[in-house]
């Protein structure tokens, strides 16, 4: 049995080095991420019941495819507590903290990479790389393969393993959660396992099979957070490790993916709006690598293999959205591609997965997903779509020919499984014990008109028996950068939100990429304001649909989602009460002027060049937060920055603090008396990592500084956080 590589796009994603400004946890640019690199939330086995299904053949879906203000005024006061009570608050407050982060919880289990090969299960176990039976995989029955300590690093684990094909040798990527950089040890498989070698900064890497039988380990060398060059190393009695291939263009990146039939190594070399393949023989691994198309402007492409052809997915011709196109592998230039199965408009491809006869597409369509399954033998096409509560996909490895297992989720519901079965053309549930969720919450999406006339959609949770929803505290979630979705991975303390009484809303702008490629290009570079357009608008249709109020308003984002953030408290602070951001992009201007930064140049494609170009530089000027701050209302903001972060400088975030502070002061001596000014923190954590979702210290800093700002009581929504994580 072969070992599976992660699914097709996903493998990508998780393959990349750098995705600018954005979570290291998540998602390739025009792509969904999956969640917590391959992570998954360890549940229960499950039987298969319940089934969908539906049949339109190929040939008919390709034909049905056309080539209000708010003021300060309107604020509720915040009740005022007395200090007595205030202080046994905080100290209710400070007794449940302590025990969430010093007590371990059962809940729910992250496991991290975990990899099936030759009836062997990989995968961490403690500080340790083992394997186990397959069968024997959740019974503590393993064998230890190497001792994660013995490379120094503080609470390391495993972020990637691949297993070479006659299973003599496993390699892992090993990282920390306060720092980017990883090391890839070789471990060769023996009586007693003994590291071969290890590798620094490595990035993406796959083995392949020469045609001697030698196992050659090809992989990625990352520099400051840039990728460009690929090695290839052998190991035992023949080693070597050269470079044999370095990308000179600074604007674009390498990865690897190898083809779910190990047939072909693709070296994939992409910038932001544009993509070039080479594919390495798997047969023949030391002969030159094939070009399959010489990179073209605006052209993006992707590729998997069957049966002696290539199928691509790529955005050439027109609509520019993606589409599944194939050709013979001997003849692989673009003028060679057949278009093989279009999309629908409004169509975000989220992944793809390759079998024996079937093709499987992973849809997102109108805030809405899909599973198309392709019969390759027959062109046949059953449409499946999934339950309304499901927000996302995670995807699960698989080797299994006959069936296409996945798992669907939402922020307020943990990962559920289902698998399509290709003999019965069906699609089967996991039954058991229904989540409670599904009873007590509501999801509904909803549309928003911006200024301009787009529909921008929106996803909503709140409890279904919740009265009166103008009088609850809402929490807005934005992102709009990359092409990249709005991350909707189950997250326990949005649950718990949720529990307590709060209105959860998703808010999918443009510059994002839920409706496609077409979403984010209209949301960037010059375009960029109308993302900030369709935030307001969303927050704005909110309240008139009786979703809270600007009193009870907050909202959230990370990284390059803090470009609109900050922009919208600069352009409508009045209709937000207070804001939490993470490690967010906040001084546009500065930082594309600066290309000694290691992301500048790989940029230019999203922010524009405001070096050489007046008209990039006068727009981002527009609705650069650093740049429009101004003495005036503020929401309360609580900053949660990274000490060595590369992607964005703490340099940068500093300034855009105390500049924001200062114009705080001067509004508030210009009011007088009987303002209340609002808060702003900045929280800098040590390491240097971009994004740490799973910290329990920022999260029970952001939680408690959202509820201090709206006068609620916090202490209920902490001791049943403690119900759901476990880290």
């Amino acid at each position: 049995m072969q070992q599976k590589t992660k699914l097709f796009l996903q493998a990508l994603k998780y393959s990349i080095p750098h995705l600018g400004k954005c979570m290291q946890k998540q998602h390739l640019n025009h792509f969904n991420f999956a969640d917590n690199y391959y992570s998954r939330i360890k549940l229960k086995k499950y039987h298969l019941t319940k089934c969908l299904q539906n049949k339109p053949k190929i040939s008919e879906l390709a034909r049905n495819i056309p080539s209000r203000s708010f003021s300060c005024k309107d604020r509720l006061p915040i009740k005022q507590e007395n200090e007595k009570s205030l202080s046994e608050n905080m100290d209710a407050f400070e007794k449940v903290r302590t025990k969430l982060e010093t007590q371990p919880q059962e809940e729910y289990e992250i496991i991290n990479a975990e990899v099936k090969h030759g009836g062997f299960v990989y995968y961490q176990e403690g500080c340790c790389l083992v394997r186990s039976k397959d069968e024997e995989a959740d019974n503590d029955n393993y064998e230890v393969l190497f001792n994660l300590e013995e490379l120094k690093l503080d609470q390391p684990f495993i972020d990637c393993i691949r297993v070479a094909p006659d299973e003599k040798y496993v390699a892992a990527k090993i990282r920390t959660e306060d720092s980017e950089a990883s090391t890839c040890v070789v471990v060769k498989l023996s009586d007693q396992p003994v590291m071969e070698a290890s590798f620094p900064n490595v990035s993406s890497f796959e083995w392949v099979k020469d045609e001697e039988d030698e196992d050659v380990l090809f992989y990625t060398f990352q520099r400051n957070l840039r990728c460009h060059d690929v090695y290839r190393a052998t190991f035992g009695d023949n080693k070597r490790n050269e470079r044999f291939y370095t990308e000179k263009d600074p604007s674009y990146f390498v990865f690897l993916y190898l083809t779910k039939d190990s047939r072909f190594l693709t070296i994939n070399i992409m910038n932001k709006t544009t993509s070039e393949v080479w594919l390495i023989d798997g047969l023949s691994p030391w002969d030159p690598p094939v070009l399959i198309q010489k990179r073209i402007h605006g052209v993006l492409y992707y590729v998997e293999h069957r049966d002696d052809e290539l199928y691509i997915l790529t955005n050439v011709g027109e609509p520019t959205e993606f589409k599944l196109m194939r050709t013979a592998a001997d003849t692989p230039a673009i003028m060679n591609w057949d278009l093989f199965f279009t999309m629908k408009r409004n169509t975000k491809v989220v992944d793809l997965d390759m079998f024996k006869d079937h093709c499987v597409l992973f849809l997102k369509h109108s805030n809405l997903l899909y599973v198309n399954v392709i019969g390759l033998a027959d062109d046949s096409v059953r449409s499946l779509k999934l339950p309304p509560w499901a927000c996302g996909f995670i995807m699960d490895t698989n080797s299994d020919p006959k069936n296409c297992p996945f798992q669907l989720c939402s922020p307020i519901r943990p990962p559920k499984y289902y698998t399509y079965k290709f003999a019965e053309g069906k699609l089967f549930e996991e039954t058991g014990h229904e989540d409670p969720i599904t009873k007590t919450s509501r999801v509904l999406r909803l549309e928003a008109k911006s200024k301009d006339g787009k529909l921008v959609p929106m996803t909503i949770f709140h409890k279904t028996d919740s009265e009166d929803l103008q009088k609850k505290p809402l929490l807005v979630h934005v992102y709009g950068a990359y092409g990249m979705d709005l991350k909707m991975n189950f997250r326990p303390e949005r649950r718990v939100l949720v529990d307590d009484g709060w209105i959860l809303a998703y808010c999918h702008v443009r510059g994002g990429g839920e409706l496609g490629l077409q979403w984010h290009a209209d949301g960037r570079l010059t375009k960029k304001l109308n993302g900030l357009a369709d935030l307001e608008a969303c927050i704005k249709t909110l309240h008139g649909q009786g979703f809270s109020q600007p009193s009870l308003t907050t909202l959230t984002a990370f990284s390059a989602g803090g470009v609109l953030v900050g922009a919208l408290c600069n352009s409508s602070p009045e209709i937000l009460r207070a804001v939490t951001l993470e490690a967010p992009f906040l001084d546009v201007l500065n930082t594309m002027m600066d290309t000694t930064l290691p992301l500048t140049l790989e940029e230019l494609e999203e922010w524009g060049n405001p070096s050489s170009d007046e008209k990039h530089k006068n727009y981002i000027k527009r609705y650069c937060p650093y740049q429009n701050i101004k003495p005036q209302h503020y929401p309360s903001i609580h900053i949660t920055a990274y000490e060595n972060d590369e992607r964005v400088p703490l340099k940068g975030i500093v300034n855009y603090t105390e500049k924001l502070k200062e114009a705080v002061m001067e509004h508030t001596k210009n009011t007088g008396e009987g303002y209340q000014a609002p808060n702003i923190i900045l929280d800098i954590q040590p390491g240097g990592n971009h994004v740490i979702e799973d910290s329990h210290k920022k999260i029970t800093a952001q939680i408690k500084f959202l509820y201090e700002e709206l006068g609620l009581d916090s202490t209920s929504v902490f001791e049943d956080l403690k119900k759901y994580l476990k880290f």
